[in-house]
């Protein structure tokens, strides 16, 4: 294993041969990667599947002690294996992995959302596709063992995300839903496949409704400590909660104010609602229909990666395209999904439009494309993928952090800003509307997990849903019904909310620093390449990365 920049080193090789097994035994995560040749079925979910994989982590965290480290490229790789895996056996270790269910980020949506990744141009395509779809009730089944597992010791998912799931896994298996529609017209076997696929989610839905919501506990709260080792997993570095949340709170006041500043810019007035709806009512910030919408999105793209490319950042010629799509879903999320291996698939941003909404407001979503985009999450997750010259495979594709990858996107979208790229006081005024909700995300996930006090402004004291409700509303001006989503994604996914906000600050401060180190040679594009040529890494590695001990 040879590389023309860097010989491969016996660390490489342990961390290759680590994915390779992971690989085997997740295929899910093989099809998301898009590697040639994935292990057939969609993997084992059940406790013995679960304990496979955390066995396979205590191996190569005990490897990697016994392997000589021989440059720096191999001390970020054993700092970060040892971060990410040493986290993943003590996540397992404490049941965590076990009962995973909630709206966003569990098996529930896991083993839909592979099917929007697999090629459909082709009659074999489909045929994989069928084969993939009558895999579906061993992964159901897989997963229906360990929820059942982890209920028997008591960890049962907060009813909110039972009742939800219940809900989302009866969507996919109606009539009408996704494993009837997606196959249709596309052979017999396919559609035989999908209707296996779609027994299978009501299977589930009915397990969750008839097994598991009566023992669901009514409080969304997990607990200080529990929060703490998912906010080190999602962070990628420890962080001060109790500092955090105060400074969460700062945050939000400071932006309200630079928002109340933008919006008197507008319209004269420092009524943010005023500008923001004077700003809805401009023709020409609204786009009408979801593809006009999707047009929209790739247009602005295109134009930000022509207008960056060589000036402001180094693009590889592999990902110069961002290929945009609305989602098969209505969830109302947005999010990217990156590039196969051998970039045949690019990566894509996907927007899942919920049902009703026909209207999209460009100044809103302007910066949206620069998170999931270019300088974004495109950029961050292709550059590191490209970079096989120097990392091996599990630093190229399978280590991704989110405190690091949500916290540059964050940062991208304030960067584009210094940089000149937001067109109007609007698309400004959009980019703040979205810092503030990620602030407010600080405030809510860590106030409520670790029960904090509620602030004033929503009646202090315990935090309870309702003033969770009125302080994301008083903190977004998104649609109803993505807040509802949105609200319900941080009570059941501890500590990745904050990640986005806390990651920006941690990349900010880093970015600081390196340059206070660097003095008058400091350049911001060369910072840039340099700290995204290191790959999604945690935070704290980050830092160890770019500056001296």
């Amino acid at each position: 294993m040879q590389r023309a920049g860097r010989p491969a080193t016996a660390v490489d090789a342990v961390a290759e041969g680590h994915l390779e097994t992971v690989l085997r035994l997740q295929p899910t995560f093989a099809l998301t990667l898009g590697v040639p040749d994935p292990a057939p079925g969609l993997g084992d979910r059940s406790p013995a599947g679960l304990e496979q994989v955390a066995a396979l982590n205590r191996s190569t965290l005990a490897e990697l002690a016994a392997t000589p480290v021989v440059d720096e490229v191999d001390r970020v790789t054993v700092a970060a294996m040892n971060d990410r895996l040493g986290l993943e056996v003590a996540l397992h270790d404490a049941g965590e992995t076990l009962g995973d269910l909630n709206v966003i980020a569990s098996p529930v949506q896991d083993l839909r959302m592979v099917f929007d990744l697999l090629p459909t141009e082709s009659a074999a395509d489909w045929q994989v596709v069928g084969e993939r779809l009558a895999a579906v009730p061993d992964a159901i089944t897989g997963y229906v063992e360990s929820l059942r597992a982890a209920a028997a010791t008591g960890r049962v998912a907060a009813v909110r995300q039972v009742r939800a799931c219940i809900a989302e896994a009866g969507s996919y298996a109606a009539p009408d839903g996704f494993f009837a529609t997606f196959p249709a017209g596309h052979g017999a076997a396919v559609e035989r496949a999908g209707e296996l696929a779609a027994r299978a989610y009501a299977g589930l839905a009915d397990v969750l409704r008839e097994e598991l919501l009566p023992q669901a506990p009514s409080v969304d709260a997990i607990g200080r400590e529990r929060y703490g080792l998912w906010s080190r997993y999602h962070v990628g570095a420890t962080i001060d909660l109790d500092e955090t949340y105060a400074w969460g709170l700062e945050e939000v006041a400071r932006l309200r104010s630079e928002m109340a500043d933008v919006a008197r810019r507008i319209t004269g007035s420092r009524d943010v609602a005023a500008a923001a709806a004077a700003l809805d009512a401009d023709p020409a910030l609204v786009v009408e229909g979801a593809a006009n919408f999707r047009a929209w999105m790739q247009d602005r793209s295109d134009e930000t990666i022509d207008a960056v490319q060589g000036r402001h950042f180094d693009i590889p010629a592999e990902i110069l395209r961002l290929e945009c799509r609305i989602a098969p879903t209505t969830s109302g999320g947005i999010y990217y999904t990156g590039p196969s291996e051998d970039f045949t698939r690019p990566g894509r941003m996907w927007w899942a439009v919920p049902t009703g909404q026909t209207t999209f407001s460009t100044w809103r979503e302007a910066t949206t494309v620069h998170h999931e985009g270019v300088p974004g999450h495109h950029l961050q997750v292709g550059q590191t993928a490209v970079n096989s010259a120097v990392l091996n495979r599990w630093r190229r594709q399978a280590c991704w952090i989110s405190g690091h990858g949500e916290g540059w996107a964050l940062y991208a979208e304030r960067l584009m800003q210094d940089l000149g790229f937001l067109r109007s006081p609007g698309e400004v005024l959009g980019m703040l509307d979205g810092q503030l909700l990620r602030a407010g995300r600080v405030v809510l996930d860590i106030g409520i997990h670790c029960g904090l006090p509620a602030p004033a402004e929503v009646g202090g004291g315990e935090w309870t849903y309702e003033k969770a409700w009125a302080f994301l509303q008083s903190v977004s001006g998104n649609h109803a019904d993505v807040l509802r989503f949105e609200l319900d994604r941080y009570l059941g996914w501890p500590g990745q909310a904050p990640s986005y906000k806390v990651g920006e600050r941690l990349w900010t401060a880093l970015r600081d620093d390196v340059a206070a180190h660097d003095g008058d040679s400091f350049d911001l594009r060369t910072f840039h390449h340099r700290a995204l040529d290191v790959g999604s890494v945690g935070l704290d590695v980050l830092r160890s990365a770019l500056l001296p001990a």
